[in-house]
């Protein structure tokens, strides 16, 4: 179905050693022969022990402005030696590169779109416009001029209220801002306003809708032709923290309604490339509310790998490199599960799946285990064992604080932190 003719970098400037996301696209590419390349920090981390690595580079430090990333891909393409398809893994890579599109055009494989794009989408504080400009629900959101507002935002959306940061690949490192929390006093709506002063990126406070309806999200990729491939709609069953945060255990559920929804926002948009969107069924209204939208693979992308093998990773590589891309053959029902954030179903699954009766589903995928790259699954389990054992031994006493919902955004951690100390993000 793939022609391998030229390597492909995975970009992620984000230190999160535990980015299941980033294995995910590595195991895709490589197991069509592709040669990849991964610019990410390799210290400890199990991405770089998989066989279907060709190699890995330095990636452009956190923080870095954007003559600094561009100097940092260039230097990985005078290595690598020939043009090369570039896809970034996390929010701060995707709008670097969405910028330095033109600059990096002659090096690497890139989709045609404005190069404000990406930043547009990924700013919260742009969407509930953006989504009034196409007609799809978004929930109540304050986006407050002074500490008085924010305290009076509480009372207006009713807590608890969902608290965000329009920019959040923006929070310097060591603020100890969440991209996303909880909150429920018009004490924490001040404090987080006053904290945020000067970071670059504006406090959000957003009504909390109930998940009675369902967490659900929608991956996808736009070809040149604004024709959509290789992602569909799942449901989040279990998440990590529990009740919140990012996808431990996702469903393939194909839901009609969602599919038009998301072909009209990216139409409308002219958007190209890859997409990963957030919505939340509004349990008074029953419409589905935006509530994200990632210019980039979301980490649990590997749930819509179809009937033909097709996701959305390898639709950006055919495309780009002006192949066929096959027509979608969805699996409804299939599963994606996160060993290190869904332990007792991973368990489970993976006991089920070594009867001797049993073949290898294709049904079913896990993050880190697969029988043909097990090395990166071995070095997860070790790795995420040394980091909580750590965390367990420097717990301070308990004392309030908003409680996290999304570690997809969270800030960038210092370079010079140990990377399996580094809280995991999606």
């Amino acid at each position: 179905m793939l022609e391998p003719c030229v390597p492909v970098v995975l970009l992620r400037i984000d230190p999160n050693p535990f980015h299941h996301g980033t294995l995910g696209a590595v195991r895709s590419l490589g197991r069509c022969g592709v040669e990849v390349h991964v610019a990410a920090e390799s210290d400890r981390s199990p991405v770089a022990r998989s066989r279907f690595v060709s190699q890995m580079h330095p990636p452009p430090p956190p923080g870095a402005p954007l003559s600094e990333i561009a100097a940092s891909l260039r230097r990985t393409a005078a290595r690598i030696g020939r043009p090369a398809v570039l896809i970034p893994m996390d929010d701060a890579g995707a709008i670097a590169v969405s910028r330095l599109r033109e600059e990096l055009s002659g090096t690497f494989l890139l989709p045609e779109q404005p190069g404000d794009l990406a930043e547009h989408v990924a700013d919260k504080a742009r969407l509930p416009e953006l989504c009034r400009g196409v007609g799809i629900a978004h929930p109540a959101t304050v986006l407050p001029r002074d500490e008085q507002e924010a305290a009076a935002a509480i009372g207006e959306l009713g807590p608890p209220v969902v608290a965000k940061w329009s920019r959040p690949w923006l929070l310097p490192p060591d603020a100890g801002l969440r991209s996303t929390c909880l909150i429920s006093t018009p004490q924490e709506a001040r404090s987080l306003y006053r904290r945020g002063l000067g970071t670059g990126s504006t406090l959000l406070l957003q009504k909390h809708l109930a998940a009675g309806g369902g967490d659900w999200f929608f991956h996808g990729y736009v070809d040149r032709l604004g024709r959509l491939h290789g992602g569909g709609a799942g449901s989040k069953h279990q998440a990590w923290p529990r009740g919140a945060g990012l996808t431990a255990v996702g469903r393939w559920a194909p839901v009609p309604e969602l599919r038009a929804v998301v072909e009209r926002l990216v139409g409308e948009l002219r958007y190209r490339g890859i997409f990963d969107i957030d919505f939340r069924v509004d349990p008074e209204s029953g419409r589905y509310c935006l509530l994200d939208f990632n210019p980039r693979p979301g980490a649990q992308f590997r749930l819509f790998a179809d009937g033909n093998g097709l996701d959305v990773v390898r639709a950006q590589y055919l495309d780009l490199t002006e192949q066929p891309l096959p027509a979608g053959h969805a699996l409804p029902g299939r599963t994606f599960v996160v060993e290190n954030y869904a332990p007792l179903t991973a368990l489970k699954a993976l006991l089920t799946a070594a009867l001797p009766s049993r073949r290898r589903s294709p049904l079913r995928e896990f993050a880190w285990h697969a029988q043909d790259d097990p090395a990166p699954a071995r070095n997860m389990a070790a790795e995420w064992s040394r980091h909580a054992a750590r965390r367990l031994l420097r717990r301070p006493a308990p004392t309030p604080v908003p409680v996290p919902l999304d570690h997809r955004t969270e800030p960038a951690v210092p370079a010079r932190t140990t990377p399996a100390e580094r809280k995991a993000s999606c």
